[in-house]
């Protein structure tokens, strides 16, 4: 149920540190530490000898030794001591997967390493600007299978009931949304107009009245997406307009690493075309977002307990185009991914 040749999100960048820590991503343990330079390093977290977790070891230097006999690894993964043994087999390594630091973030590819290109890491083109403000990564931990919250980031219509006092209200019940897919996910969108403004948004928009807004939730494969909020003063919005002068827009990247089949942990930042550098602001952003997300939390839990527990057939309605899409696709990835993998153990 994973795409193994995907980069994901193990860790926000400063939990990564000279002190060996253990992450569980698409149901496998790597252990992470930084090399006295700073550089990450992401490795199998099992000494190949008794199979201890290597986080429970030390790092000595720039080499992680097991806290059960002392075998001492570098970060290529090659042991290049055991204690009291003159030679080291050649079978005494553990696996070493590529790792990447990006937007405060730490990447880690668990597949198959030769196709690991830093290119294909979701791309923030705002990322740097000095005239965009950024709320710091942040993350939890949500206990449900990672593509409830694909569904639930590719479904505008949740904010009129879930997100009420903050990111939707009354406007955001009846207007259709649109699904279309791209070549690297699936979009779902709708411009309402001549709508109040959400709660959340409201103190910060540069006009004042009614608005017309889209709702743009972008999801890419296999678990990334980019939420796209977007205000303008009533009548000047629409698909191909340019934007107003006082235009809101805030960018919300939201990165899904599955750690099991039921369990996800769930990243996330925002940025806005407004105070930069204004730590107020982005701390009112970082609590309010995550007190919403708090709200999804709750409910895509829920969903979860009920998807395993029912007793009669769940069904489909037409808001669920966008993420029946994402899924019907992915699932051919994976299923691409694990007949290549078959044909080259062949």
């Amino acid at each position: 149920m994973f795409l193994e040749n995907a980069w994901y999100v193990a860790a926000l960048a400063a939990e990564v540190t000279r002190t060996p820590r253990r992450v569980t991503m698409l149901g496998r343990h790597i252990v992470l530490f930084r090399r006295e330079d700073g550089t990450p390093v992401a490795l199998e977290d099992a000494c190949p000898h008794r199979k201890l977790p290597l986080s429970m070891g030390r790092l000595v230097g720039d080499e992680i030794e097991c806290g059960y006999h002392g075998l001492k690894f570098d970060c290529a993964g090659k042991c290049v001591r055991v204690p009291a043994t003159p030679s080291v087999a050649a079978n005494a390594r553990v696996r070493v997967y590529p790792i990447e630091d990006r937007y405060g973030l730490t990447w880690v590819w668990p597949g198959d390493p030769a196709k690991a290109d830093p290119a294909a890491i979701f791309d923030v083109t705002e990322w740097g600007n000095p005239e965009w403000g950024c709320t710091q990564p942040a993350f939890m931990e949500v206990d449900c299978d990672y593509r409830f919250i694909t569904d639930n980031l590719l479904d505008p219509s949740h904010v009129a009931w879930v997100h009420v006092t903050s990111f939707g209200n009354e406007a955001c019940e009846e207007v259709p949304v649109r699904a279309r897919p791209t070549e690297t996910g699936v979009i779902a969108s709708r411009w309402m107009y001549d709508v109040e403004i959400a709660p959340f948004y409201a103190p910060f928009t540069k006009f004042s009245g009614r608005c017309d807004r889209e709702q743009h939730y972008e999801v890419r494969w296999p678990s990334h997406a980019i939420i796209k909020a977007i205000f303008v003063p009533a009548g000047t919005g629409g698909p191909d307009k340019p934007y107003h002068p006082d235009v809101f827009l805030m960018d919300s990247y939201n990165f899904m690493t599955p750690i099991d089949d039921k369990r996800t942990r769930y990243f996330w930042f925002q940025m806005r075309n407004f105070a930069p550098k204004d730590t107020a602001v982005d701390e009112l952003f970082g609590k309010a977002v995550r007190g919403a997300f708090l709200e999804d939390k709750v409910i895509l839990e829920a969903v979860q307990i009920g998807m395993d527990e029912m007793h009669s057939p769940n069904i489909n309605l037409p808001l669920d185009a966008g993420p029946l899409r994402f899924r019907r696709r992915l699932a051919e990835m994976i299923a691409a991914e694990k007949a290549g993998d078959a044909v080259a153990a062949q």
